[in-house]
């Protein structure tokens, strides 16, 4: 790994390896268009995928679709639904996990009461800045 952290990392070297401990307040946060993303883990790092704490504002439905990355969301508070390709929606709910495995457009809604709050995992990483366009007609994407 020969990145340079974020500032706030801290990075542990010991007999080769490399270990990166970052505490929530020292993350990238980015306003993707309905919510905040907190970047954990960037191609910056190096390890080929990125990690988010993710909140989707209650009331909100965003219609995406990740051209160059695969995702994996696990629901850790709040309540909603993905509708996937087919139109088939699913519930999430604290310990629900969904997984995109070939770039599906699908729709993200958080339950009208409550923000919905998702660990993300990103395959290839993302660079940091990605937000998305929700006031098209077209699912967003990057």
């Amino acid at each position: 790994m020969n990145a340079t952290p974020l500032v706030g990392a801290v990075i542990h070297r010991r007999e080769g390896t490399i270990m990166i401990v970052r505490d929530l307040s020292a993350v990238k946060t980015v306003e993707w268009g309905n919510g905040v993303s907190r970047r954990f883990l960037l191609e910056a790092d190096g390890l080929g995928y990125t990690v988010t704490d993710t909140i989707v504002r209650a009331g909100t439905s965003s219609r995406m679709e990740y051209k160059r990355h695969l995702e994996a969301c696990y629901c850790i508070a709040g309540r909603g639904e993905v509708i996937d390709a087919g139109g088939k929606t699913h519930a999430i709910e604290p310990g629900t996990l969904y997984a995109l495995d070939r770039n599906e457009p699908h729709s993200l809604i958080a339950s009208r009461d409550e923000d919905l709050r998702l660990v993300c995992v990103f395959s290839p990483a993302l660079t940091g800045d990605e937000h998305h366009d929700l006031d098209s007609e077209r699912f967003s994407q990057y």
